[in-house]
């Protein structure tokens, strides 16, 4: 990693090129602001990828059987297809924003636009939704739920302190990211590899306990594993942070999607051996019975609960830093308010302030409202959300293909590319299956107030290029 030059706060960001892509986007303030390696770009997909879920999702899946793991499998190949799609993207552009940069240069303003509408809402709404849900691992070891305005704190206070990281500058993002990751993996590991040697057969259950059709069951299991694998753009969307991206993003994207998924077969699969079938339907913390279950007493809860607040906590840091990514690379290119581009030591901060301040007053309403129903829906909606910059990414890469250009297609991977393409598009438009009709309605609707505030974005632009006098 390398120190970068210092722009003063009424500077305007120099400009990204793909031709330059070892330079910072935005030209970033000194000590405070480094690069990102292999290692933090891997942990930034792992860790964004893997939050809280995957300590409830063995008792998730476990009423259709073992035939769910069978998802797993699916659903991997579709991820590390979309990661694949990713790395390839990036070589061609490795600027910050990922998704945004690719739609935009493939398909013009408008698409670009939407890929970075969508995936902001994704990113606060799910901000606040990951903060409520850890308190809940948080009363475990403190108790906070007795109250709930003590509860409201407790979750602002865990998007806070992901947010004041962010505001230090990179440097600090990428410490705090790679050290929840490695905390949060050593309880995972535990019971994924530790829970092999206590693994028994009888314990499985039923290979599909629905009674149904096996198809079925794959993909009624599917649609809860799906949004498992949100994340997997982590790299690319910070590209401009990361060192040697045409290299670096690629690799990290598909190492921490094929990490994360081995994790997640390996967790389920030990946890399905080690806790009985019967138990394991109505378990609310499945990681905590198999610790029970393989060493005896009861401070698997205690121990579970910990990793997941770490989990989710270092999940909330990777997340809040990508908030503010796509955003700033709009805002350089005049689709979203120019504030958006303001960056301090490696990190747009205006984009991160208005983020966690947003997240935190849908916080305030949740408990206000004094019901889970709220979010309940949000959270689906952004399940939507999130794959609108997935299938205009994954677009632009069959658009490039497609096109023949000499200069963006390497023919000798062409057929590969193709493929890996087309198995991205069919896993990004699963995942708007499994989002269900009322999630996919709603969220079109969050994309319609875009497609006005594009209007206005789009009309300021284009009165700035008028001469004075307002004529062409």
């Amino acid at each position: 990693m390398h120190d970068t030059g210092t722009v003063p706060p009424s500077a305007p960001a120099p400009q990204e090129t793909p031709a330059a892509p070892d330079r910072p986007a935005g030209g970033t303030s000194g000590r405070h602001a480094r690069r990102f390696g292999l290692p933090v770009a891997t942990a930034l997909v792992m860790g964004n990828i893997i939050g809280g879920g995957i300590f409830l999702l063995p008792a998730s899946v476990a009423p259709y059987g073992t035939v769910s793991l069978l998802a797993f499998g699916v659903l991997t190949v579709g991820a590390v297809a979309l990661a694949l799609v990713f790395g390839r993207l990036a070589e061609r552009d490795p600027r910050t924003g990922g998704p945004y940069v690719y739609a935009r240069e493939a398909f013009g303003d408008f698409a670009g636009f939407l890929a970075a509408w969508a995936y902001w809402i994704t990113t606060w709404v799910s901000n606040a939704a990951l903060a409520v849900a850890a308190v809940g691992y948080l009363d475990v070891l403190i108790p906070v739920n007795d109250h709930r305005w003590t509860a409201c704190l407790a979750a602002l206070v865990l998007q806070w302190l992901p947010a004041l990281a962010n505001f230090a500058g990179s440097r600090y993002v990428g410490a705090v990211q790679l050290v929840s990751t490695v905390l949060k993996f050593a309880p995972l590991l535990l019971v994924a590899v530790g829970g092999l040697f206590f693994f028994d057969p009888d314990n499985l259950g039923p290979f599909n306990a629905g009674g149904g059709s096996a198809i079925g069951a794959v993909s009624a299991s599917a649609a809860i594993l799906l949004f498992s694998y949100l994340g997997v753009e982590s790299a690319a969307v910070s590209a401009g942070e990361v060192k040697d991206p045409r290299r670096t993003v690629g690799r990290a994207t598909v190492i921490g999607t094929a990490g994360a998924a081995l994790v997640y077969l390996l967790g389920t699969l030990s946890v399905f051996g080690t806790v009985t079938h019967d138990r394991l339907v109505d378990s609310t913390a499945p990681f905590s019975d198999a610790v029970d279950a393989m060493f005896g007493g009861s401070w698997g809860g205690w121990a579970v609960a910990l990793a997941a607040l770490v989990s989710m906590t270092g999940c909330l840091n990777g997340w809040t830093l990508l908030s503010a990514q796509t955003p700033y690379a709009a805002a350089k290119d005049g689709l979203f308010p120019a504030a958006f581009a303001r960056r301090r030591r490696g990190v747009p901060t205006f984009g991160v302030g208005v983020t966690v301040v947003l997240a935190s007053l849908l916080t305030v309403y949740n408990y206000a409202s004094g019901s889970a129903k709220v979010f309940e829906v949000l959270v689906l909606v952004t399940t939507f959300t999130a794959t609108v910059p997935y299938l205009l990414a994954t677009a632009a890469q069959l658009f490039h293909l497609v096109s023949g250009r000499g200069d963006r297609v390497d023919r000798v991977r062409l057929v590969r590319d193709t493929v890996v393409a087309s198995v991205a598009g069919g896993f990004s438009l699963w995942l708007v299956a499994g989002a269900g009709y009322a999630a996919v309605y709603q969220g079109v609707l969050f994309l319609f107030a875009g497609v006005l505030v594009y209007a206005v974005m789009a009309g300021r632009g284009r009165r700035a290029q008028l001469p004075a006098d307002g004529r062409r």
